[in-house]
């Protein structure tokens, strides 16, 4: 049985990839990547927390920094100097200042090496287009080329990454969880709070808009 690595933001997408790959696969290890944004600490939590219920023990769990990010900013997520915007107040033609520049490369180029040290063949990640179609990391055409990156680029090969909800709904991933009896209420998707989710962020409120047309109750709490 080959082994698999889900990249675990603590995000209901990732955590209904990591719930989709567990019905498949048994040797299972779960990645996490603090990248200095805003809401660190509680996306660690959500991960830790989602990592005990799927019973993934210690050893299997990674956890890297990536607080460089920080430091370059540039990104609404990362750069105290800039506004985590309302949902509909950017023009939806124009990249996001959410974006994180370059992010997902750097996310996937770590999971690939330690992929290669692990001798793992498949990595799982929750991007989906509907999240933000401005984000160019989010594109299936992305994903595309850096499999064939990761083909040339590593000692064998036979890596690759799966993106199994990045043409669903938001709608439908809040279904496909539900059927998979993930954890929702141990997820985070905020992009400003730690506390309580803040219900206006791009991210809160696509969340919230999927549960309601799938005719389902969000566990979490929220400000607004």
């Amino acid at each position: 049985m080959s082994k698999s690595i889900v990249l675990l933001s603590g995000g209901m997408d990732s955590l209904v990839c990591a719930g989709l790959c567990l019905e498949h696969n048994t040797d299972v290890y779960f990645m996490h990547l603090n990248y200095g944004q805003k809401t660190s600490a509680r996306e660690l939590q959500a991960f830790n927390d989602i990592s005990s219920h799927f019973n993934i023990p210690v050893e299997k769990r990674k956890v890297i920094d990536m607080n460089f990010l920080k430091q370059i900013g540039g990104s609404s997520l990362t750069d105290d100097k800039i506004k985590v915007k309302k949902y509909g107040e950017q023009d939806l033609d124009l990249i996001p200042d959410s974006y994180v520049p370059f992010r997902n490369s750097i996310i996937i180029s770590l999971a690939v090496s330690w992929a290669e040290s692990l001798g793992a063949e498949k990595l799982f990640i929750g991007a989906n287009f509907e999240d933000s179609p401005g984000y160019p990391d989010c594109r299936p055409v992305y994903y595309e080329a850096f499999n064939k990156l990761i083909q040339v680029g590593t000692k064998d090969g036979n890596i690759s990454i799966e993106t199994p909800v990045i043409n669903m709904k938001k709608k439908e991933i809040v279904e496909l969880g539900l059927k998979l009896k993930v954890p929702f209420q141990l997820s985070w998707s905020c992009y400003e709070r730690e506390d309580l989710a803040c219900g206006v962020c791009d991210s809160c409120t696509l969340r919230l808009k999927g549960f309601k047309m799938a005719h389902a109750h969000d566990p979490l709490k929220y400000l607004s």
